[in-house]
């Protein structure tokens, strides 16, 4: 039985035209991902199935625990093949669920199988993909390479001595750029547990004794220069929910050094530092003309338990539903008053936030780059087909979708480019229909510029990497 036909996710016949011209074939901009650096530079290269699928990937946890499946059965020490056919049998039942139509895409795209996973095929696609896997081309380098990738964004701690890059940077055998992207999360969570270590930390690998908040900023800036240096585009910041609450450097001092001094702070003023050291870095990354990416409305280890046994980003976040539209509105605004707010991509988790953000990134657009202020992709639970229409339609609806900046695999599995290709089908879906239903002409030159814009060009023009 057949289930990815070329007509996958086409939805008309102008659909088919469009993906087939114009989108199937552009590189891929992978701009914010988990993948290590490591495993790049290594060729890292899978045992199994098992381990490239399974190994790390929370979305599929979530999947498989959802069918009741024991614990150790999904993350434990558990048989590999046993762990595969748990994740088999809970498949078919996870209808609607794109990780039915991701997996589908992988095992077609990556291990030439066109039939459907269930607990029936679960030994023969087991036993079929480790053998493909065995093969020369399926290594970590063999994989990009052959997802036609152009550009992939890391996600890096700014006390990270970037040595894979480094090495990756210098090897001219391998022609995707691998860029690392600042990410100082531990230095901006002075409530969370850790923070005083990290600074620890943080003034080792800048050389800089951190006693007050300008030495704070002076480290930060210093990794900062090292990552553009190492080759960083674009920085990237996971919040719990936006925070916008302004106060003067002496405030945020007094504030900091509390800190230091492990005295408690109140939420309030947990608020006004990390304000201040998010203006800060927006400030420096305008000064460097690099992206900063803001992601916010997590709800993060909700079941405290699984938290204990397992570690952070093993399946147990969920949605947040904090209003965060005047401080974000503030945020931009502050930036921009001043000059200095950079080329940014604002995501939420909360698909009700949409317009808001559409709305919002109109009021701050510059000339720098068209669309500079960008709504970011479907995120998380929602790179969804619902979810990825519900994005588009509506920042079509409320912004200029021609300059969007197109798709991300926010993911830590080398095979998750396929997210991309289930992307662009959906958009070619979504703007064929509105060709067929007369809602815009079928203006081939127009067309061709808005599917291949998004596809790739856009995101290439944005983050300066060198087009075709």
């Amino acid at each position: 039985m057949s289930f990815i036909t070329p007509q996958f996710m086409l939805r008309n016949k102008t659909a088919v035209r469009l993906y087939e011209s114009y989108a199937k074939d552009m590189p891929i901009i992978d701009y914010h991902c988990h993948i290590s650096p490591q495993e790049i530079y290594e060729d890292r290269r899978f045992d199994s199935i098992t381990q490239l699928w399974l190994g790390g990937d929370h979305y599929k946890w979530r999947l498989i625990r959802s069918d009741g499946v024991p614990e150790e059965e999904i993350t434990g020490e558990a048989d590999p093949r046993l762990k595969f056919k748990r994740f088999a049998a809970a498949l078919p039942k996870a209808i609607g669920n794109p990780m039915y139509h991701w997996c589908h895409l992988e095992l077609k795209r990556y291990f030439g199988y066109d039939g459907i996973l269930n607990a029936d095929t679960a030994d023969l696609v087991y036993d079929l993909a480790n053998k493909r896997l065995a093969e020369p081309d399926m290594s970590a380098r063999g994989i990009i390479s052959r997802s036609n990738v152009r550009m992939i964004g890391t996600t890096d701690d700014p006390v990270d001595d970037l040595k894979w890059h480094r090495l990756l940077a210098g090897d001219s055998s391998f022609k995707t750029m691998v860029c690392p992207s600042f990410r100082p999360d531990k230095a901006i969570n002075i409530d969370k547990p850790g923070f005083l270590e990290y600074i620890g930390l943080l003034q080792e690998s800048a050389g800089v004794k951190i006693r007050s908040i300008q030495e704070l900023f002076q480290a930060l800036d210093a990794r900062l220069d090292y990552f553009v240096e190492n080759g960083c585009l674009a920085t990237d910041h996971g919040l719990d929910y936006m925070v916008y609450a302004p106060s003067t450097v002496e405030q945020t001092d007094r504030i900091f050094k509390k800190a230091l001094n492990s005295q408690p702070l109140t939420a309030e003023e947990c608020e006004m530092y990390k304000t201040a050291v998010l203006l800060h870095l927006g400030r420096e990354y305008a000064k460097r003309n690099i992206v900063m990416q803001i992601h916010y409305g997590v709800q993060r280890n909700a079941n405290k338990k699984m938290l204990r046994a397992l570690g952070p980003d093993t399946g147990f976040d969920c949605i947040s539903t904090v209003e965060c539209s005047s401080a974000v509105a503030g945020f931009l605004d502050a930036l921009d008053c001043e000059g200095l707010l950079p080329k940014t991509i604002l995501y939420s988790l909360n698909s009700a936030d949409n317009a808001m953000l559409d709305t919002v990134i109109g009021s701050f657009q510059g000339s720098i780059v068209p669309g500079k202020i960008q709504h970011g992709a479907a995120w998380w639970f929602h790179d969804t087909a619902f979810g990825m229409e519900a994005h588009l339609r509506s920042l079509a609806s409320l912004s200029i979708l021609g300059n969007f900046i197109g798709m991300l695999t926010d993911s830590r599995s080398l095979l998750s480019y396929t997210r991309h290709e289930y992307f662009r089908r959906l958009l070619c879906s979504i703007i064929g229909q509105w060709v067929e239903d007369g809602e815009y002409p079928c203006d081939e030159a127009a067309l061709e510029s808005i599917i291949k814009g998004i596809s790739y060009e856009n995101a290439a023009r944005y983050f300066g990497v060198r087009q075709l």
